[in-house]
């Protein structure tokens, strides 16, 4: 307690001043009442001679229930409470003190003081303690307030909702002051809150209303703060949202509130994204599907890239004993394992191991010091132009490196061999499509002679934000000034957010019984160009007036649109338990023409390539 004492600042000792006046100011005036206003020199010996101990009495509840510990523009129920439980704590002291003094002072004439007057100086001190700090509280709330009407230059902000997440955002502008801006607006959609106030905000109309309450206000900047809502909800207001012209921003989704830790309003809030636009719904994982992982040790190649990384994130959910990454680039996997050892406490326990798919012996080195039961590859040259321009490297990295990690896969016992494809895979016009069909023609081959691994392939599309992918590209364009550069105006592409893609994965790794080429549902195409317009618009401004957009022509081996599935593979293509997950027909193919063509790689000269390709893979297409 004498810490806490030590501990009280200057700023608190007013208020504490004021408390302890109070206290015995509330026993002086309720005996005075009960006296019916007459106080004569004993009462008053009396009264100053019980101080002391009152005072100590109310000074240890206070202190022990932390009441100057709080800050009280925060104050509400919970700080209430304190004031009312120390008081009522000491109030019980001081009675059973003077209760004893009294029966023993019977003898010297002393008498008791009426209980009344112990319930009356209770309620006296509970109401001036509080009062003081609601009074504080309030000045604070009205001066915040004035700032508000007074921020003129501060920017006009919209909340979109009025629910739990508007209030909380509403309550951190006001306590940094609205050094943000000046919330001067609220819509929503429940008809209860229409014409209500939130911390003094009206709610002013429904969200289809906005742009119309946009130009009514005169709004600059527009708040999204309903995270509970649908993909597709979110993607409807956003796009109203952006119709109007404002900066757009949005407060954290339910599975990121427990992530941040930041308790100002600038941190919590960040801008829509593009890929907010993108957004799809929530992958619903089969626990059971993925017991395959528990208690295993799993091996990621390439654990270290983008998708390998996030790979490695979503094992590491269902408790494996051990993850192994296994990449030539150190930094990025160990960034990944601090990440990881930092999230999970050591369990998983995760190693690095830094080598080449393409170096058979260092593979088994890392084979033969694990022992992984399960492995998902995923180490590949995936640069469609740069493939394009060096393909003998994606032949000696995609092929021959898949070929070596499912040779040790195989030998050394392994369950599962997942490979990652991609959709440039069916149907290929480009080194790295087609390099990535004979790696899948490579699984199917080990699974036909493995006696115990069971190998399978997942093929997907473009997954957002990956290293090398278009948005990022756009952002650094946008932040140059422009402008934004696109191949072809009718250029479509599937698209997957990096999690849902490597979830995914994981499940279909649990799915497998050995040979199938899983494909993954991406949903419908997007145009690469509403991309890069929905870009410019969340940044407030307008495509082709303020940020323009270029057309550079379509780039070696590119083509207008990707397919998920060959037309043969479409007759048995079928849907799995996952209904996001689908398994297509395989295709026959010559084993023994593989392996031949495969051991030639070493010979290869860079000129051979494309002719080594459309002889394993006869519907490539070079461009």
């Amino acid at each position: 307690m004498l810490d806490r004492l030590r501990s009280i600042k200057s700023n608190q000792i007013v208020l504490f001043i004021y408390d302890l006046l109070v206290v015995n100011g509330a026993y002086f005036f309720s005996l005075f009442l009960h006296k019916q206003l007459y106080f004569d020199f004993y009462t008053a010996k009396f009264l100053l001679t019980r101080a002391p101990y009152v005072t100590v009495f109310y000074l240890v509840f206070f202190l022990l229930r932390r009441l100057y510990d709080n800050l009280w523009k925060y104050m509400g129920f919970y700080e209430i409470l304190n004031v009312i439980l120390s008081s009522a704590l000491g109030t019980m002291l001081c009675f059973t003190v003077d209760y004893a003094c009294g029966k023993a002072g019977k003898l010297l004439g002393i008498q008791l003081m009426p209980f009344a007057v112990y319930v009356d100086a209770f309620l006296l001190i509970c109401f001036f303690c509080i009062g003081i700090r609601v009074l504080v509280k309030s000045y604070r709330a009205l001066m915040s307030d004035t700032k508000r009407h007074r921020a003129v230059n501060n920017k006009r902000i919209l909340i979109i909702g009025a629910g739990d997440m508007g209030n909380t955002v509403l309550y951190e502008m006001s306590i940094s002051g609205f050094k943000f801006g000046s919330p001067v607006a609220i819509v929503d959609d429940d008809p209860a809150k229409r014409r209500r106030r939130v911390r003094g905000i009206p709610v002013v109309g429904t969200i289809n209303e906005i742009p119309a309450v946009v130009a009514k206000y005169d709004i600059n900047e527009i708040i999204f703060c309903i995270p509970s809502a649908s993909p597709e909800r979110k993607k409807e207001i956003f796009k109203i949202a952006m119709s109007t012209g404002c900066n757009l921003k949005r407060a954290p989704n339910l599975d990121e509130l427990g992530y941040y830790s930041a308790k100002n309003y600038a941190d919590r809030i960040r801008k829509v994204d593009v890929l907010d636009l993108l957004s799809r719904p929530e992958v619903k994982l089969d626990t059971d599907v993925c017991k395959y992982l528990v208690d295993q040790t799993v091996l990621v190649t390439g654990g270290g890239g983008s998708i390998g990384s996030e790979l490695c994130r979503q094992i590491a959910r269902y408790k494996p004993a051990q993850i192994v990454i296994f990449d030539i680039y150190e930094n990025n996997a160990y960034t990944l394992k601090n990440q990881l050892d930092r999230h999970y406490c050591g369990s998983p326990k995760v190693d690095i191991r830094i080598g080449s798919v393409r170096d058979i012996e260092r593979l088994r080195e890392v084979f033969e010091e694990f022992h992984p039961s399960s492995v998902f590859h995923a180490a590949a040259h995936k640069h469609v132009p740069l493939m394009e321009e060096s393909p003998y490297e994606a032949l000696k990295n995609n092929i021959l490196g898949t070929y070596n990690t499912a040779l040790c896969a195989n030998e050394y016992g392994v369950k599962n061999f997942i490979l990652l494809s991609t959709d440039k895979a069916v149907n290929p016009t480009n080194v790295m499509g087609a390099t990535k069909r004979v790696c899948e023609l490579i699984i199917q081959h080990f699974s036909r002679i493995s006696k115990g691994t069971k190998f399978a392939a997942v093929r997907f599309g473009n997954v957002l934000g990956s290293n090398g992918s278009v948005i990022p590209l756009f952002k650094e364009q946008l932040e140059q000034g422009g402008p934004l550069t696109v191949t072809h105006p009718d250029i479509t592409r599937y698209f997957m957010t990096i999690p849902e893609a490597s979830q995914l994965v994981v499940q279909a790794g649990g799915l497998a019984k050995g040979g199938e080429i899983f494909v993954l549902d991406m949903g419908d195409p997007v145009k690469i160009i509403d991309l890069a317009e929905n870009l410019i618009r969340l940044s407030g401004l307008e495509p082709y007036k303020d940020v323009d957009i270029q057309f550079t022509g379509l780039r070696p081996g590119e083509k207008l649109y990707e397919e998920l599935s060959m037309e043969e593979e479409l007759d048995g293509r079928k849907k799995t338990s996952n209904d996001k997950i689908f398994v297509t027909k395989a295709l026959p193919f010559d084993d023994e023409l593989l392996e031949k063509e495969i051991k030639r790689i070493p010979g290869l000269k860079p000129d051979e390539v494309r002719g080594f390709l459309k002889k394993l893979v006869p519907n490539y297409k070079a461009k």
